[in-house]
């Protein structure tokens, strides 16, 4: 019986060393595709070692499946060692590596942990069991855990995701939009400092005039009265002074603007 089934496994071994060698050697890409596909219950079977840990089992035989492909492309056929005895490391490598880069960022506790893969044990049994997601209290029931357990433990899991501020939320929106808004301000800095330019360019009166006018708020009117001078004179000088103001400025177009809502 032992030699009967031995046989088989002894033939596949040597198969996948020969498509091994046919790829290594020759650059055969069909024998290498021919032991991916072979060997893919390989990876199914390191897979499962690392389920209920947070990732969904199709995730992980997709990294499973990349470290298999790696570990094809640096077998050394002429050691002469087991293709899967060098394969599984590859496999575990990358999964680990999956959790590591793909997996949560926050670490739950050993309790919660522990409790976590007790509900989800309890849960896949009950929901076959009844044909329907289980209640919470029906979860704490069947995992030997009180309502409050039952309820931290999910909270938990929902708060242990960490989701990138990258992420698309809608169209042409992201999870920045959710987070803060456009700050104003600094554009507002670049004006003024662009004002001050223009400001230091102007004879000391018609400074006063637009610190004044623009900076006081007081009208034309004001303004001659303050200054002792006619409205009509204030006018062109205000004018005068806001082009020449707009000449000095080396950025025009903000301050420009501000002069005009101003």
């Amino acid at each position: 019986m032992h030699e009967t089934s031995a046989a088989p496994r002894g033939h596949g071994r040597a198969r996948e060393q020969d498509l091994l060698r046919r790829y290594h050697e020759h650059g055969d890409f069909a024998a290498r595709d021919a032991v991916v596909e072979r060997t893919m219950p390989l990876v199914h079977h390191v897979a499962r070692r690392y389920q209920n840990r947070g990732e969904q089992y199709d995730d992980l035989v997709q990294a499973g499946a990349v470290g298999l492909v790696k570990a094809v492309d640096r077998f050394d056929p002429s050691r002469g060692i087991s293709f899967t005895s060098f394969a599984v490391p590859n496999i575990a490598g990358e999964i680990r590596r999956h959790f590591r880069d793909k997996g949560n960022t926050v670490r739950l506790p050993r309790d919660i942990q522990e409790r976590a893969a007790a509900l989800h044990k309890a849960g896949q049994e009950l929901e076959g069991t009844l044909q329907r997601p289980p209640t919470t209290a029906e979860l704490a029931e069947a995992a030997g855990m009180t309502m409050d357990q039952v309820l931290d433990t999910l909270v938990a899991q929902q708060r242990q995701d960490v989701q990138s501020l990258d992420r698309e939320i809608g169209e042409d929106a992201s999870g920045h939009d959710r987070h803060g808004e456009t700050e104003s301000g600094y554009a507002r800095v670049e004006d003024l400092e662009a004002l001050r330019g223009g400001m230091r360019a102007l004879q000391e009166r018609e400074r006063r005039i637009v610190h004044l006018r623009f900076y006081d708020g007081l009208t034309q009117s004001e303004i001659a009265e303050r200054i002792g001078i006619s409205q009509m004179h204030v006018s062109r000088l205000l004018r005068q002074a806001l082009q020449d103001m707009r000449r000095a400025m080396a950025e025009p177009q903000a301050p420009e603007r501000l002069l005009r809502e101003a």
